[in-house]
C-alpha cells in the first residue's frame, strides 16, 4: 500500500512544530517541507492512520492557534 500524500500550507514559524510534532507520532506520517519560501509542506501519511492525522491536525489548529490550510 501507498502512502497518502496531503499537501498543506502554514507559516514558515510553525513547520518544524508540526515537523516534530507529528513525527512523534511513531510511523503514522512523515512531514516534508515542498516549498520553505512558499511555507508550503507534504505530510505522507501511513496507509490506515489519515483519520488521526486528521484528527491531529484539527487538535494542533484549535489548541494551538496554527494555521494549517
Amino acid at each position: 500500500m501507498e502512502t497518502i500524500k496531503r499537501i498543506f500550507r502554514v507559516d514558515r514559524r510553525d513547520i518544524n512544530y508540526l515537523r516534530s510534532t507529528i513525527e512523534s507520532y511513531d510511523g503514522i506520517a512523515v512531514v516534508s517541507t515542498i516549498n520553505p519560501e512558499a511555507s508550503v509542506i507534504e505530510i505522507q501519511i501511513a496507509p490506515g492512520c489519515e483519520d488521526q492525522v486528521l484528527e491531529l491536525l484539527d487538535s494542533i489548529r484549535k489548541n494551538e492557534n496554527i494555521a494549517i490550510s
